[in-house]
């Protein structure tokens, strides 16, 4: 029999984490299928390998990174730690709680460069279609390689989507962009809060981006920070030269009007407004379409398409844990692939989903929340071999930073939490979140 042939859609951290549990069962000694993943980037990564472009790529592709300079973890690195690859193991000592961006890359890095699976990626090249055929039962992926400027067409067993949903921006639209005097800019297009040195920005949003890129902008000296929010503001302590508004109703010149009457000269508008679950290269029956939630439409165990279960997304859940739970559903779905799992019958499958959503809509609180999620983590680990870990400590460093947060927004990333891999607590930094304004690796390994 012919072996099984995967194609894997992405080499950030949910395809690398697909590479890497297959790399674990062929060390193992176990006979694993032919693996090909796709990356329209020159390297992996996905969102944490930073690029300066924005807008266009230089494949003239549109730009898939969304990740700027100086973005520091801004959740602790204690929930999100590969159970196979700790901190401690990879920096060999324990680090402070909320890395920037080129200390988590550099930990994402170690792990698959150690596995070598480098050699399963085709970088530069875009997918540009899928199809399965029910003849056959294979899938047929056209992909373009921008290096070489040609087409690839190959047949595959198994197709594994791992893309991401956090580049494709949801950009709206207020009276009086058009005419605006200023700069109008999406979250994926930020790159550098020294843009916005001594400016007055307004920021559209409530989400995880809008208190980032604002405090962001605030740590490298912006002259104010308005953020309208259209539901219930998020609430800190802010700092004096930040304030939370009502809904923006329209722009006229530079100045924004707000729904409550009030307005506010500035210099530049960030729309923290989200991103969308978009995969231009797949057709309707094979294309996942789903709120950005903790339980994923029409997803069983959050990963297979019901619609075709020869088919896997990784990581299209909202997220509290990241690394360790695509982890968890990589080895998950290596196991399906290779025989371990056994699906149930398409009822029991297309009923997955629907209870995992109501279960979510019936959750009280973020802390519910995360522990919904770290319950998601442990039921997937508990039918595979990925190294079990302490989710519960894990829950607790989610808990502690919320309160942390709460207790002083700018000051949470100064805290340390307890590695649930480890049993060690991480060092304060030397150095407090907003003096540190050097963010390189060098930097921050200083002791």
């Amino acid at each position: 029999m012919a072996k099984k042939r995967v194609a894997v859609i992405g080499a950030g951290p949910s395809g690398l984490a697909q590479l890497r549990a297959f790399q674990s069962a062929k060390q193992n000694g176990e006979d694993i299928p032919d693996i090909v993943c796709y990356e329209k980037q020159d390297d992996w990564g996905g969102l944490w390998k930073y690029t300066w472009r924005t807008g266009v790529g230089a494949d003239g592709e549109p730009c898939h990174g969304s990740m700027y300079r100086y973005l520091w973890s801004n959740g602790p690195k204690e929930g999100l730690e590969f159970a196979d690859y700790t901190f401690d193991k990879h920096f060999g000592k324990e680090i402070a709680s909320y890395p920037p961006r080129a200390v988590l890359f550099d930990y994402i890095e170690g792990r698959v460069k150690k596995a070598g699976v480098r050699d399963w990626i085709r970088f530069n090249n875009t997918i540009r279609d899928v199809r399965y055929d029910e003849g056959s039962g294979k899938f047929t992926v056209t992909a373009r390689d921008s290096v070489n400027d040609s087409e690839t067409v190959e047949e595959f067993d198994h197709v594994v989507v791992a893309s991401g949903h956090f580049s494709s921006p949801n950009v709206p639209y207020y009276p009086g962009f058009e005419s605006f005097n200023g700069r109008v800019l999406h979250a994926h297009d930020f790159r550098d809060a020294r843009e916005f040195t001594d400016k007055d920005i307004l920021i559209l949003g409530t989400s995880y981006s809008a208190e980032d890129i604002g405090s962001q902008c605030w740590k490298y000296g912006c002259k104010s920070v308005t953020v309208a929010h259209r539901t219930a503001p998020m609430g800190y302590d802010w700092p004096d030269n930040w304030e939370e508004v009502p809904a923006l109703v329209k722009v006229e010149g530079k100045t924004a009007h707000f729904k409550d009457g009030s307005s506010k000269e500035v210099d530049a508008i960030i729309l923290c407004t989200g991103y969308k679950h978009h995969f231009p290269f797949l057709p309707d029956d094979l294309r996942l379409k789903t709120a950005n939630r903790l339980a994923t439409a029409d997803l069983y165990k959050g990963v297979v398409w019901n619609k075709n279960p020869k088919m896997f997304y990784l990581g299209m859940q909202d997220q509290w844990y990241t690394f360790n739970m695509f982890d968890a559903q990589a080895w998950w779905v290596r196991d399906q692939i290779m025989g371990k799992i056994d699906l149930p019958d398409q009822a029991a499958m297309e009923a997955d989903p629907v209870a995992r959503e109501a279960a979510e809509d019936a959750l009280e609180d973020d802390y519910a929340c995360i522990r919904y999620q770290g319950d998601y983590v442990r039921e997937l680990i508990a039918e595979t071999d990925y190294p079990s870990f302490d989710v519960d400590a894990a829950n607790q460093a989610f808990f502690e930073w919320k309160k942390h947060k709460k207790k002083g927004i700018m000051e949470f990333r100064n805290h340390g939490y307890t590695s649930p891999m480890t049993g060690k607590k991480a060092p304060a930094h030397h150095t407090p979140w907003k003096d540190a304004l050097d963010d390189s690796l060098e930097s921050y390994l200083q002791t």
